[in-house]
């Protein structure tokens, strides 16, 4: 079976179910905002709300990914750097816990730490500290990791640092790895077009965007925006939302429907997508195989609370794939 290796920001996600609004004001925090705040400022905040019930899970665009391909049953690996605290060790061992093999790069700065709050319509207000996370540098990039692994995917907000996700790039194609991005956001798109280009031109095989960076990236929309992104990798899929998404492969167009479902939380719905896409592409499924497991399972996490699924949604996925295998 092939093995996927994930690189990205490494954060851990604490949860925090509120029932009154009022608190996000006496915190200062806009509901439904996201600010990115500092140690300072994140040690405040978890002091103000110890006594509040939390949830914590291992976080981050590719780290979820990596989560979900190795619940699928690949062997699964991810590079990501965390702080000497407990949070660091919460996120190495909650990786292993499920699977996954951690290559992480230890810091004295205290882990990355995305703290959710999550209102009684289910409405989401973020205050993210990237911590140890915003600080990987591409000399702490171990080459001999890449040997043991198939495919690399990178998340979208690595490309604020061009020398890391470049040199990402270069290994993994000198190794003769195939290349995952997810575009992560429209507004990285179109802050870095020109280097964008440059890695989808010369690097990424496959990409992942939705509906905005899609556009952003090429301008158009739907199938447009498709067609523009196949001419760079060889597989592109668009995410459209209750639309769906489109998969291009190899000349050959799959329109994927979404499952319809009553949404509560949005969280890590696009990343479990990637889950199942790549896991499919990588063990031998028709794009539409790939396309109606990613959609099954993005419809199962906005069901829930959080970006991790629960076991008894796991158990259903083995029917499915047991259709296709």
């Amino acid at each position: 079976m092939k093995k996927i290796l994930g690189i990205g920001n490494a954060l851990v996600d604490v949860l925090v179910n509120i029932d009154d609004d009022k608190i996000l004001a006496d915190l200062g925090l806009d509901k439904g905002g996201m600010v990115m705040i500092d140690a300072d400022r994140k040690r405040e905040l978890h002091k103000d709300i110890e006594q509040l019930k939390q949830v914590c899970a291992t976080g981050g665009s590719t780290s979820n990914t990596i989560h979900g391909i190795a619940r699928l049953g690949a062997p699964a690996g991810y590079i990501g750097k965390v702080g000497r605290d407990k949070m660091g060790d919460f996120f190495r061992e909650d990786m292993r816990r499920f699977g996954v093999t951690p290559h992480l790069i230890d810091s004295d700065i205290d882990t990355g730490i995305a703290t959710t709050f999550i209102t009684a319509d289910a409405e989401r207000t973020f205050a993210t500290y990237l911590g140890a996370a915003a600080t990987m540098t591409p000399g702490e990039i171990d080459p001999a990791v890449f040997d043991e692994y198939d495919c690399v995917h990178v998340e979208g907000y690595l490309i604020f640092n061009h020398d890391l996700i470049l040199r990402i790039c270069q290994i993994a194609k000198e190794k003769g790895l195939q290349i995952s991005m997810d575009m992560a956001s429209y507004n990285i798109i179109e802050a870095n077009y020109d280097f964008v280009k440059m890695l989808l031109t010369d690097y990424v095989d496959i990409i992942f965007a939705n509906e905005e960076e899609a556009k952003a990236f090429t301008g158009k929309e739907g199938l447009e925006a498709l067609e523009e992104l196949s001419k760079y990798c060889g597989v592109a899929i668009v995410k459209v939302g209750k639309d769906g998404s489109w998969i291009k492969k190899e000349g050959q167009i799959t329109r994927v429907e979404a499952q319809l479902t009553e949404a509560r939380d949005t969280t890590g719905a696009g990343d479990i997508y990637a889950s199942g896409v790549l896991y499919g592409l990588l063990n031998g499924y028709t794009p539409a195989q790939c396309g109606e497991l990613a959609s099954y399972l993005s419809a199962r996490m906005v069901e829930h609370i959080g970006a991790k699924l629960p076991d008894e949604v796991w158990k259903e996925v083995k029917k499915i794939k047991a259709d296709y295998e």
